[in-house]
C-alpha cells in the first residue's frame, strides 16, 4: 500500500510539474478534449451512458480494447478509425511527456535525500 501511495504521489507531482511546461499543458488539454469529444460522440450516436462512453474512449485510446463495447453504426465506426489515428499519437506524446516529468520529480527527490545525507555526515564530523 505504501508503494502505491508513493507512486501516486510521484504521478501527481509529475502532472503538477508538467503543468508548468507549455508543451505538456497543450498535450494535457488535447488529451482531455479527445476524451471529452469521444465521450460526447458515443453518448449521442451509440446511446451509451456517459460512463460507458468515457470507458470506451479510454480503452480505445490506450489501445486496451476489451471488446465488451463496440461501435454499431457506420458513423461510429468511421469516427472510431479517425479517433484512433489521431488519439493514439496524442496519448503517446502525453504519456511520454508525463513520464519525463515523473522521472524529473523522482530525481529531485533523490537529490534532496542525498543533500540531507551529506549534511548529516558533515554535522556528525564524518
Amino acid at each position: 500500500m505504501i508503494a502505491f501511495l508513493l507512486i501516486l504521489t510521484r504521478f501527481v507531482r509529475g502532472i503538477w510539474r508538467g503543468l508548468k511546461d507549455p508543451e505538456f499543458r497543450g498535450l494535457f488539454a488535447l488529451a482531455g478534449v479527445l476524451m471529452l469529444s469521444g465521450t460526447l460522440f458515443y453518448r449521442s450516436v451509440e446511446g451509451w451512458s456517459a460512463l460507458d462512453s468515457l470507458y470506451f474512449s479510454v480503452t480505445t485510446l490506450t489501445t486496451v480494447g476489451y471488446g465488451d463495447l463496440a461501435p454499431t453504426t457506420p458513423a461510429s465506426k468511421v469516427f472510431t478509425i479517425v479517433y484512433l489515428l489521431l488519439g493514439v499519437g496524442v496519448l503517446v506524446g502525453f504519456v511520454g511527456k508525463l513520464a519525463s516529468h515523473v522521472i524529473e520529480a523522482r530525481s529531485s527527490d533523490w537529490k534532496k535525500l542525498s543533500r540531507r545525507r551529506g549534511a548529516r555526515k558533515t554535522d556528525a564530523g564524518e
